[in-house]
């Protein structure tokens, strides 16, 4: 073992989140370099050539990928691992965007003029408890949760296309509730504040001094981020590798032998749909926060696909690729502005008129054009990527 350090001789060693030293060091390194770009810092990528920094939209864009990513991953533990096709996750999110909003925020009220008393009277215009976050993050994921428990039973009965129809039916249900529920959701074109992310008493949503350094909002909202993006992300790996993520990816590989060897298929089926659709309520929940608003119309089919492309372009069935999915998806709109910059790429027009296409007309074709590459060429997505150019780097010289 000591001549040949990449072999394991144990289950438990080939399951370990982190395999060895090299993979311990490397994930410190990651995280020392996220808490420095949150903080402002450059991190050089070229040194004296070119630096790396999240500023002004990029931090937003941070923000918005670190809790997208939590809602990949839930996504994936239902897709990725346990095999069954869901198009329903925008009614997840919604649901726990709205339970937090409810919640966490405040109610809003207005004075109307009673017939019956001849008086001015306080009319309740939008429900809000005003909780703390301790309260109110979790109940929104326990719902969203629950309504996957309930949809689970027929999930069981069901798969590929007819699981797929089924799901998205929950999203057209889902767009006619949240639009006519406008005493919890403020109605399509109106929509309601987000919650308040105060955490006994620390607010989130405001600049400020902390240990006496200061830290703008949305620094404040990214280190929220990367906390519960790094606690849902080890949660979910441990799922992956305990007896559940074992009988999810004997269901998704073969489920008739799954069955006759003695898994459940009903029973791990329903914990995958709670899983997934409590990380979908929690992702919701976060993150309208950058934002500020929710907006009922917001939680249609695109916000799905969108979430299905995450896991398809980072890789299914791996942690680590919905947060690369979440994140390229996230930045691709930066991306393409970016492109849009070099001459290479001149026929690209940042106005919503003139050049051969603008800059929304390119999104949509990489978008698109994304998920049917990796289809055919990678279906690891990105995760492959990088697998293989790890392989590679290990077996030089003799990469072949």
């Amino acid at each position: 073992m000591r001549r040949r350090p990449g072999l394991v001789a144990d289950y438990r060693s080939d399951s370990a989140i982190l395999r060895n030293n090299v993979q311990r060091f490397w994930f410190v390194v990651l995280m020392v370099a996220l808490i420095l770009l949150a903080l402002g810092a450059t991190i050089p990528v070229v040194p004296g050539v070119l630096g790396f920094s999240l500023r002004g939209d990029l931090l937003l864009l941070a923000v918005t990928a670190s809790f997208a990513s939590v809602g990949a991953i839930g996504l994936n533990m239902v897709t990725g691992y346990a095999g069954q096709v869901s198009l329903g996750h925008a009614f997840f999110i919604g649901l726990g965007a709205f339970t937090a909003a409810v919640l966490g925020g405040e109610e809003v009220t207005r004075q109307v003029f009673d017939l019956s008393t001849g008086q001015q009277v306080e009319q309740t215009i939008l429900i809000g408890y005003g909780l703390d976050m301790a309260i109110w993050l979790p109940a929104s994921g326990i719902v969203a949760g629950v309504a996957g428990l309930i949809v689970a039973p027929i999930a069981f009965r069901l798969r590929g296309l007819y699981l797929a129809f089924v799901t998205l039916g929950l999203v057209f249900l889902g767009e006619h509730v949240f639009k006519e529920a406008k005493l919890l959701t403020g109605g399509l074109g109106v929509g309601r504040p987000a919650a308040i992310p105060s955490l006994f008493g620390f607010r989130f949503d405001q600049s400020g001094e902390v240990f006496g350094m200061y830290f703008s909002r949305q620094q404040k909202l990214l280190f929220l981020g990367l906390i519960v993006l790094v606690v849902a992300a080890l949660v979910a790996k441990n799922i992956a590798r305990s007896r559940i993520g074992r009988a999810l990816a004997a269901i998704r590989d073969r489920d008739i032998a799954a069955e006759l060897m003695g898994i459940n298929l009903a029973r791990y089926k329903m914990i995958a749909f709670g899983i997934s659709s409590f990380y979908a309520g929690i992702s919701g929940a976060l993150l309208y926060l950058a934002i500020g608003r929710i907006e009922p119309g917001s939680f249609g089919l695109l916000l799905s696909i969108v979430y299905v492309a995450m896991i398809l372009i980072g890789g299914a069935a791996t942690i680590a690729g919905s947060i690369m999915g979440a994140v390229f998806i996230t930045f691709l709109p930066r991306i393409v502005k970016w492109m849009a910059g070099l001459w290479l790429f001149g026929f690209i027009s940042e106005a919503p008129t003139g050049g051969f296409v603008n800059l929304s007309q390119v999104e949509q074709l990489m978008f698109g054009g994304l998920i049917v590459g990796f289809l055919i060429f990678e279906p690891l997505g990105l995760y492959g990527i990088w697998i293989r150019v790890r392989n590679y780097w290990k077996a030089w010289p003799f990469s072949y």
